[in-house]
């Protein structure tokens, strides 16, 4: 495991395209993952990607954060990556999802199936006109709930500035016990260099809500550190 980070933090500093450090990546899937995970031992997954306005551009650095997390996970393990769109709280919004085979052959296959996926999305999205994190975290939420793990971990690829559409209602407790929420690649906006207690703020308002909801709470910007990441 500790030679798949040290490989994965050498790709990076060397600015190798998405790509690229997928391809690299996939002849050493098989040794980065080869536990035999059980349901009660196994992890579950569900990545946010924040898809609103000019966030979009932050995607090829999620790109090669979702190639570290396939080399990572290993057999029995779930993985699924959602857009945060103007209406999140909906299945559709799920761009791929898998349960890692416990052959090692078949999860690599899974694995590149994946990251081909992940690399259309990146390819041709859109941008969305607003910003339901909430609506995310319920359905993923659910997923989990739903996927049979024994550690949940979510994942926000975002600035963290929620706008919701008109009639759009979140006032809700998030039932987040036993989960892990962890904001990633949390940029400033151009208020927040304004001002910074906004930024202070919106991070705040996020930690609150999730500890609320019995989940903890991570902030971890400095992507070139993937062991941060709690998986």
């Amino acid at each position: 495991m500790k030679k798949c980070i040290l490989l994965f933090r050498s790709l990076l500093q060397r600015s190798l395209s998405p790509i690229v450090v997928g391809v690299l990546l996939l002849p050493v899937l098989s040794s980065c993952g080869s536990g035999e995970g059980s349901p009660s031992h196994a992890r579950g997954v569900y990545l946010l990607l924040d898809t609103s306005g000019t966030y979009t551009q932050e995607l090829k650095k999620a790109q090669q954060l979702i190639n570290y997390m396939l080399a990572m996970l290993e057999s029995g393990d779930t993985f699924a990556v959602a857009r945060i769109d103007s209406g999140s709280f909906s299945e559709k919004d799920i761009v791929a999802k898998v349960v890692l085979d416990s052959r090692p052959s078949m999860a690599n296959k899974q694995k590149r199936e994946f990251a081909a996926t992940i690399e259309q999305f990146v390819k041709s999205v859109q941008s969305s006109a607003y910003t339901d994190i909430s609506g995310g975290l319920l359905q993923g939420i659910e997923f989990l709930n739903e996927a049979d793990v024994g550690r949940k971990t979510i994942m926000i690829y975002s600035d963290l500035k929620e706008e919701l559409p008109k009639g759009y209602v979140r006032k809700f407790d998030l039932p987040l016990d036993g989960f892990t929420v962890q904001a990633l690649n949390v940029t400033k906006l151009r208020a927040d260099n304004q001002n910074p207690q906004i930024y202070l703020d919106r991070v705040e308002h996020w930690k609150t809500k999730i500890n609320t909801g019995g989940g903890t709470w991570q902030v971890v910007n400095d992507l070139d550190k993937p062991e941060a990441i709690l998986l």
